[in-house]
């Protein structure tokens, strides 16, 4: 996938997350967490069309068992092409776990009997859907740690090129996806429990946008480490030796610097205004950042750097005696 399309793609996952976030504001009875989507969705739409009987009844069932089966058709396919594995196993549990968290969400009635200690649907839901995602992220690292540990150098530089994308995938999912979600519940919760004051709201409001931003700026900078480390890991494929790879790398390793430092004095200053209008805020939420597996990182990178440029310069000697 060429960069620009990858961006188009990005763009639009970005107005997703928000066009969802906001449906959920609006809707919240389809949209109660968001771990149980597109669970708790697609059983409320089957349940929907079950409900006249005859044809519509028919059609639910066919559809729930089609999207129950799908993981276990993936396993079919796997087998015909004997490339079936221990990990595969996993996707026959999926089938199997799917079966019965979209027969609940078709059922919501059934949820409390089952789950009586656990109070409200949406952590329920959240819950449920929340096992079908960990069975299938297990399913997934296992088979890149395979195919990771078989590959040769090139196609492992394939493979981070592509880890690398999902996670900016993930990253635009927690800028304008979670982050926001937080921001439109928090501004919610804050002005239900001010009801009859709601003109004393406004300072208090513009600070949550701040946190807002304050809490996805490292997503930010997390989204132009990943382009600029796919950059790197582009001219180290071309040439590992050349000076394109060697600003590529010192590029990153600037960026890792410029991106920390940045993270934690936004933080200080958000604290430091958040003590200066003490007085005007219905919610103070003071933070104390301690981002150690970022600095970890930093210093990776650092270090990653300076080994492709000591090793440029060893070629050139090399070069030169020779």
């Amino acid at each position: 996938m060429k960069l620009r399309t990858f961006l188009i793609f990005l763009g639009i996952e970005a107005v997703f997350c928000v066009v969802l976030n906001i449906i959920q504001a609006s809707f919240s009875g389809m949209f109660s967490a968001v771990m149980a989507f597109p669970f708790e969705e697609l059983g409320i739409l089957l349940r929907m069309l079950s409900l006249p009987g005859g044809i519509g009844n028919i059609a639910a069932i066919v559809i729930y068992t089609l999207v129950s089966l799908l993981p276990a058709a993936g396993f079919l396919m796997l087998s015909k092409k004997q490339n079936l594995h221990l990990e595969d196993g996993l996707l026959l549990l999926l089938s199997a776990v799917l079966f019965g968290v979209l027969y609940l969400m078709i059922n919501p009635g059934l949820i409390n009997p089952l789950f009586s200690k656990m109070k409200g649907f949406a952590i329920t839901k959240a819950m449920l859907g929340g096992i079908v995602y960990s069975l299938l992220c297990g399913y997934l690292i296992l088979r890149v740690l395979r195919l990771c540990y078989i590959s040769g150098t090139k196609k492992l530089q394939n493979y981070m090129i592509i880890l690398l994308r999902l996670l900016n995938v993930i990253f635009v999912y927690m800028i304008f996806g979670a982050s926001l979600n937080n921001l439109l519940n928090s501004i919610s919760v804050l002005r239900e429990g001010n009801r009859g004051s709601e003109h004393l709201l406004s300072v208090s409001i513009w600070f949550l946008v701040l946190q807002y931003a304050v809490d996805v700026l490292p997503y930010l900078f997390n989204l132009l480490v990943v382009f600029a480390g796919i950059r790197l890991l582009v001219e180290l494929q071309t040439d590992r030796y050349s000076n394109d790879s060697v600003t590529a790398a010192l590029k990153l390793s600037r960026l890792c610097v410029i991106a920390l430092a940045a993270t934690v004095l936004t933080n200080i200053v958000f604290n430091l205004l958040q003590l200066l209008f003490a007085r005007k805020l219905m919610v103070i939420n003071s933070t104390v950042q301690l981002p150690v597996l970022f600095i970890i990182f930093v210093l990776a990178v650092l270090l990653f750097s300076r080994f492709i440029a000591e090793n440029k310069q060893l070629k050139d000697d090399i070069d030169m005696f020779i």
